[in-house]
Parts: C-alpha cells; structure tokens; sequence
C-alpha cells in the first residue's frame, strides 16, 4: 500500500493508445475512455485502428487491434502524432506500437501473456521485459510500468464464479480503471454503460464493473503509479455536445436533409466496410420516415434508391470504393435521368479489395470520372467527423434543387473517428424545396415538357409518377432537350452533354467564397486540401506558424464544381502544396483546371497524414518561396514538453 501522497501534474494535452489481441476489447475500452472524456469537456480526437480479418491468430501482429485517443484543454485537430501512454496487452501489441513512441513515452504493459510461445509468434527471441534496465534493454527509451493486469482482474473477480476465460476477459475494464484514474476520468458513465449492456447476465455484469473499479483502486493505492495527471475541460462555445463518429453525424445529416425537405428518406444499400454502420444507423429512425433496404448486391441497392428517388423520395446508397465501381452504370442512369440521388462513398484502402479497414483519399478521380460517357457528378466531402452532418445536408440540398446524384466522399478515418459535436437546432438548418413539378390546368394547351429547365439552377421538373397531366418517358437513352423523348440527333446529344455539364457547373453560383486561413496576408506558400487532411494539415500549419513562419490553409468541401474564386485564390500564392491519401489526384485536378504548378505530398499507408512529417514538408517548401533558412525545432520541442 502506498504511505506517500500522490502527486498532481497539470498537463495540456495527452494522447493515449490502447493496443492488445482482437478479443481483448480495445475498441470497446478506447471507446468507454472516450466517452469519459467527452464526459469531462475536453475537445478529442480518435483513431480506432483494427485488423480486417474477423479473428486474425491470437498473439500475432496481424491480430492486433488498438484504438488511440488525443485529448486536451485547447482546440485540436488530430489524433496525434505519437502516443504519450501506450497501454499493451501483450508481446504482439508491444511489437506493432512501440516504433511510434517518441523517448520518454510511458508503456504500460500486462506481463500475463509474456509467454515463451507468444513471445515467438509476435518475433521476439527474448522477451524484452526480462532486459529492462540493462545495457541492452530495447525499451531502455521508455517508461515502463510492467503490470500483471489479466492476473489481478482475475482475482479481483473470482467471486462471481466465472472460468479463467471468461474472467480474464474484464482485464480491458482493469486498464480503463487505471487509466481513468492516471486521468482524472470519471468512470461512472461506465458503470451505467455496463450496467446496461449486460442486464441479462449478471454475473459479468459485476465482474467487469468490479475490475474497473479494482483498476481504478489500483492506481489509488499502488507505489508504482505515484503521479496522477490533469487535463482540464476545454473552452467551447456554449451549447449542447455530444462525442460523435463520422457514419454516426453522416446518418443524422441524412435523417435532417429528409427533415428539412419534407420528403422520405429511402436507402438502399449493400454492407460493405467502413459504410456499414450507415445502413445499421438509419434502420433505427423509421420515424422520421427514413426506409432502408438492405440490397443483394451492390447494384440492386442502387437500383431502388434511383426508383425511391423517382417516386418522389430522397434515394441514398452507401458504399465503400468497390462498391462504387459496381454501381458505375446506375450512376450513369441517375445523371441521364436527372434524378436526386445521394451516393455515399466511404473510402478505405485499395484497390480491390485493398485495405478494408483502413483509411484512404484515392477515389477522388473515381467520382469524377468512373461512368461511362460525359457524365458529371458533384462531389461533396466532409473534413472531419462532427463535419460528415452537414456534409450530409449540403449533398442533399444539391442533389434535390439541381436534380443530380452527388457523390458524398467520406472515408475510413472520419467514419470510425470521433469528435466532440455541437447538436444543431433544427431550426438553423437549410430549408430544402424538393420543388415538384404540379399537374397543369385543365386550359394549359402545351403537354408537360419533362425536360424543360429552370433557368438559373437548369434542373429539369421533378414529377411525381402518378400525378395527372404529368406522364412522361424515362430510362438511360438520350433524351431530346424539353420533350424527354429518345432522340439519336448528333446536335441534340451536343447539347444535352453540354447542359448536363453547365448544370453541374451552376452549382459554383450557390457556394460560399472559400475561408483563407492567412492571418498576415503575406504568405507566399498556401496549403489545400480536402476531406480528412484537414486535421493535419491544420496542425502541421499551426507548427509552422509557431516557429515564425507565414504559410495559408484552404480546404474544399466542394470537389466538383470547384467554388469560383479557387482560381483567383491559387494565383496569390508562390508555391501551393496539396497534401493527400493517394498519389497526387487533388493536385492532378488543379493543375489541370488552373495551370498552377502544385506540388503533392503524398502517403498512401492507410493512416492519417502525421502533422509533424507534413510540417516539415510545409517549412520546407517556405524556405524555398522566401529564400531563408526554417527551423522548426523550438516549435516541436515545445510541444514535446
């Protein structure tokens, strides 16, 4: 028992990694820490980071699932760079984690499983704990706190009667107790949560509330733990927040875009990873109207999301890249039919099958040109998780008032990721006129024409089927310009190509000018990007802006068409970098479209952009624009204190 008080370091920022088996519950205790913490008030950022496969082998790399929380008393962007506080399982998390620490990280590790035989499948030849404090200790950089965690959740649960097995499964529950306490964390948001979750099943209902309170009781009392660290609330604007994930924000946008445009919501859809959870999300809110439909493939769910479309419904389908190959053609058929439809692609490795659970940005140039023939299709993306609502709600305001699919790019990093989110009043939400075509007066002499055009939007009627005097053709074949009916005139498909296109185009007139971030006016490099990149890009921005160097930001949320003044914006600066998750396709569509020389920095690793990496990118580029020297280690020291 511990005889000396415990001490209390302020601190302003943490970033914790909880790293074991697939079956040792690291989503669920990265998650529950979380919850805590957003509990608590701090603005944070995660990184859930697991195996595709549904049970890699035990103990090996490949099985190791981890989940990474960033938490701090001021605005972040990121899920940090490199863990301070890697919490290891067994010898395979030890292994996969340990390359991303900076010295002086602390290791927490569970000396359970540090087994001869788990030892060898995780690659070592001797077991690094047994080294430490010698000459050739490999974690000599680190802080280690070994801990027998799975044994002593054992034993702090032996009275519910439990297997070995099974009450060696609440060692996750330990660790968040202990870090909880390490964090100043308040676990009984936790206590509800399991109180709940295991209802029905008493017994390990108790066992897991009682080894996260031995683990919190742990760091209490133990002389192993002698400081406990504070991270005080962060200072938001006033509301009302919640922690949320990407899919989970993108599933309320769509429930809010029906809301606001008074239409049904119908998604049609085929489970695929990381977009599945969109599909599990809206099944629960038949209330607000919304119908889903889980498809047997990829093209039937397409298939009756452009039929609910046509009915008079807002038609949505969701898919990951793969997916969106499958569902070129009806893409296709939505744009010859100009009908609203919400394509949701949410990106992840490839290609083909690729890297199922991991991030990537490398469907850009899939959305603007996977379909056959001119076929143009906006492209919305959201750039952070809290973001994905109302990105959900912008993509829906175009597909309705222009009558197009529009293509809503997420991905793998903002879908599973979280953030705090400020809860929007309804009220304050756009209001969407879905703007039906109403059956004519019985005097009108001219027949429905369901191809004439409004003349500032160039959207063509939307006729609910049904509606007396309103009976027209639809289908892929070219349709002549104000009549609808097919037409194979060379000049007509000139000029329906044409308009599709110019409609498309007249989305630029409905946007906001883009937010420049350059507080001296005086930057001669500018930084752009889109989608996820946004947090490190930011922070990396924010480090060079640190050490005394001018550099601006601007992001895209709309992709296609690109907002009017980007032209005038890009020609201000010297040199533009374009950071991505792919190999240079934001840059190749600049370049293109604007003739400027940008420049990508590039990584396609299935992880977020680092800040630091992109920072000294950034600095460097600088030193090349103004002719000086940049040194950006005070600015990385400073944040490393």
């Amino acid at each position: 028992m511990s005889s000396q008080p415990k001490q209390r370091k302020q601190l302003d920022r943490v970033i914790i990694r909880f790293a074991g088996d697939s079956g040792d519950g690291m989503q669920l205790t990265g998650d529950r820490f979380t919850q805590e913490t957003a509990a608590f008030g701090n603005d944070l950022v995660t990184l859930p980071n697991f195996p595709a496969e549904i049970r890699a082998p035990q103990g090996t790399i490949p099985g190791v699932s981890s989940f990474q929380v960033h938490f701090a008393d001021h605005d972040i962007l990121t899920a940090g760079d490199s863990p301070d506080v890697l919490v290891a399982m067994n010898p395979a998390a030890l292994k996969a984690n340990v390359g991303d620490l900076a010295a002086g990280a602390t290791i927490i590790v569970d000396t359970h499983d540090f087994s001869a035989r788990n030892l060898v499948k995780a690659g070592y030849d001797v077991n690094p704990l047994d080294l430490l404090g010698d000459a050739n200790d490999p974690l000599g950089a680190f802080q280690v706190q070994p801990v027998d965690l799975t044994g002593m959740t054992v034993e702090a649960v032996k009275e519910f009667g439990l297997s070995r097995k099974d009450a060696a499964r609440a060692k996750n529950m330990f660790a968040l107790g202990l870090l909880s306490w390490m964090y100043g964390r308040p676990i009984e948001p936790t206590i509800t949560f399991l109180d709940k979750r295991f209802a029905k099943v008493p017994d390990i209902r108790d066992a897991n509330i009682t080894a996260l309170k031995t683990g919190w009781n742990f760091g209490e009392t133990t002389e192993t733990f002698t400081v406990q660290y504070e991270v005080k609330p962060a200072a938001m604007a006033p509301g009302t927040y919640r922690n949320i994930t990407g899919n989970l924000a993108l599933s309320y946008g769509l429930v809010a875009a029906g809301v606001r445009s008074g239409l049904p919501v119908f998604l049609g859809s085929y489970p695929i990873t990381p977009a599945s959870d969109i599909l599990h999300e809206l099944s629960k809110h038949k209330a607000f109207g919304v119908t889903t439909f889980q498809a047997e493939d990829e093209i039937a769910g397409i298939g009756a999301a452009i039929g609910a479309s046509f009915g008079g419904a807002l038609g949505v389908t969701t898919t990951s890249g793969p997916g969106i190959a499958l569902k070129g053609e009806a893409i296709g058929l939505a744009v010859m039919t100009e009908l609203p439809l919400l394509v949701v692609n949410v990106q992840r490795g490839g290609p083909s099958t690729g890297l199922p659970t991991k991030t990537e940005q490398s469907d850009l140039l899939q959305a603007m040109f996977g379909r056959n023939g001119e076929a143009p299709v906006p492209i919305v993306a959201p750039q952070s998780p809290g973001d994905c609502f109302a990105a959900a709600v912008e993509a829906a305001r175009i597909a309705i008032t222009y009558r197009t699919p529009v293509m809503l790019l997420s991905d793998g990093y903002l879908a599973n990721g979280s953030e705090p989110w400020r809860v929007p009043s309804v009220d304050d939400l756009p209001l969407i006129d879905p703007d039906f075509a109403v059956a004519p007066s019985e005097d009108a002499a001219a027949a429905f024409a369901p191809y004439s055009r409004d003349p500032e939007t160039l959207a063509r009627p939307w006729a609910i089927p049904g509606t007396p005097g309103l009976e027209h053709r639809i289908g892929g074949l070219e349709k002549g310009d104000g009549h609808g009916n097919i037409s194979y005139e060379p000049a007509n498909h000139d000029l329906m190509v044409r308009t599709r296109q110019a409609k498309v185009d007249a989305i630029a007139k409905s946007l906001p000018p883009l937010e420049v971030d350059d507080p001296s006016g005086a930057a001669r490099v500018l930084v752009i990007g889109w989608g996820s990149t946004y947090g490190p890009i930011g922070a990396g921005v924010r480090r060079v802006r640190k050490a005394g160097y001018r550099v601006a930001q601007v992001h895209l949320r709309h992709l296609n068409p690109f907002p009017s003044d980007l032209g005038d914006i890009l020609k201000r600066y010297d040199r533009v970098l374009v950071p991505e998750m792919n190999l240079g396709q934001l840059s190749l569509l600049l370049r293109g479209r604007y003739l400027v020389d940008a420049q990508g920095y590039n990584q396609v690793r299935g992880l977020p952009l680092k800040a630091a990496e992109l920072a000294d990118a950034i600095g460097a580029l600088v030193a090349d624009a103004e002719g000086i020297e940049v040194d950006l280690t005070p600015a990385r020291e400073e944040e490393q204190s």
